[in-house]
């Protein structure tokens, strides 16, 4: 892949970063080593890996979804300024 100066300053004005003419030829060179570290990664044969998404494979494990009080319905209560037939009660709000 060709990559030139003209390529660096367009890439440099998308990213908005201020590069001095002097940096120009160094990042242009640094970026081709980064493309040629890619363009190797490219011609490595993966097509006998399986893909994956994470490194565990195992899957996680799930408790029963069971519905319940808590059991301390009582001592809940017991705090609320009033409760009437175990629900609490609470002044009119709508007018």
């Amino acid at each position: 892949m060709s990559f030139d100066k003209n390529d660096m300053l367009k890439i440099a004005k998308l990213a908005r970063i201020q590069i001095q003419s002097d940096e120009v030829e160094s990042f242009s060179m640094e970026i081709k080593q980064i493309l040629g570290w890619i363009e190797q990664l490219n011609q490595i044969d993966t097509s006998t890996i399986d893909p994956m998404v994470g490194c565990d494979i195992t899957a996680l494990h799930q408790r029963q979804d069971l519905v319940n009080d808590g059991g301390i319905r009582d001592q809940i209560l017991a705090n609320a300024p009033d409760s009437v037939l175990g629900f609490f009660t609470v002044p009119k709000v709508v007018e």
